[in-house]
């Protein structure tokens, strides 16, 4: 593996380490909130260097519907990401306090929840186009469907906690705050944020099978398995459990 690859993995992990990290608000509180996100902001510029290549090529070559769903996930990952940064240093106390005032407390504040949810989901979906990586490198097809049965208990339990903890409020504006449980072990906070991180991966890479199978005619039928899974992964999800 070439170092450069080495590399990008390397930050690939230390971002979404740091983004669980900083989801768990409740479990590292103001001070290291703050430092995490500086992190997140650093770590996303030097993604960006190491990735430049990507942006050269966003002009060449023809454009398949999974290009067009990557290319649309990014942009906005990196918009979400800059929206983010901004409204929290803008309201921040220890980091960069010299950024406050600058827009009304109560706009930066829910921008800040609303677009640090979104770059949470966004995320989550950058993961799930790249999944297939993975998976490329299991040769033996029972660890695959093995992978694939665990991985859609996770899902179905990732989505019923996204769509039960309010997420979505925040991500459509409708919360100016978040409520957090703060009597939750801070174990059981950074696994359910992997939960619903990987819900979303695995919708993406359900997404991304989906449209690579549609093209040929001989592999219709998985591609209506991929969809029927994706479905049915979301809807159990969002079905009342308890």
């Amino acid at each position: 593996m070439k170092k450069s690859t080495i590399a990008k993995r390397i930050i690939d992990v230390a971002l979404t380490v740091t983004l669980l990290l900083l989801m768990a608000f409740q479990v590292t509180e103001q001070l290291a909130h703050e430092w995490l996100g500086i992190t997140m902001f650093a770590l996303t510029i030097v993604h960006q260097i190491l990735n430049r290549k990507f942006y050269a090529s966003i002009f060449k070559g023809k454009y398949s519907p999974l290009r067009i769903l990557q290319l649309t996930v990014n942009i906005l990952l990196l918009l979400s990401f800059v929206c983010t940064a901004l409204s929290g240093m803008m309201m921040s106390r220890f980091a960069t306090p010299f950024m406050n005032g600058i827009l009304p407390a109560s706009i930066v504040r829910q921008g800040h929840l609303a677009m640090s949810h979104w770059s949470f989901v966004l995320m989550g979906l950058h993961l799930g186009l790249h999944f297939g990586i993975i998976t490329s490198k299991l040769k033996n097809r029972t660890a695959k469907i093995i992978l694939g049965i665990v991985m859609t208990g996770i899902s179905v339990y990732g989505f019923y906690l996204f769509f039960r903890s309010g997420m979505l409020n925040y991500m459509l504006f409708k919360n100016p705050f978040a409520f957090l449980d703060y009597s939750k072990a801070w174990w059981l906070v950074i696994l359910e944020n992997l939960a619903m991180l990987l819900a979303w991966g695995f919708a993406a890479y359900l997404l991304s099978l989906f449209l690579r199978s549609i093209k040929k005619k001989e592999n219709r039928k998985a591609a209506l398995l991929y969809a029927l899974l994706l479905v049915a992964v979301v809807v159990i999800g969002i079905i009342e459990l308890d």
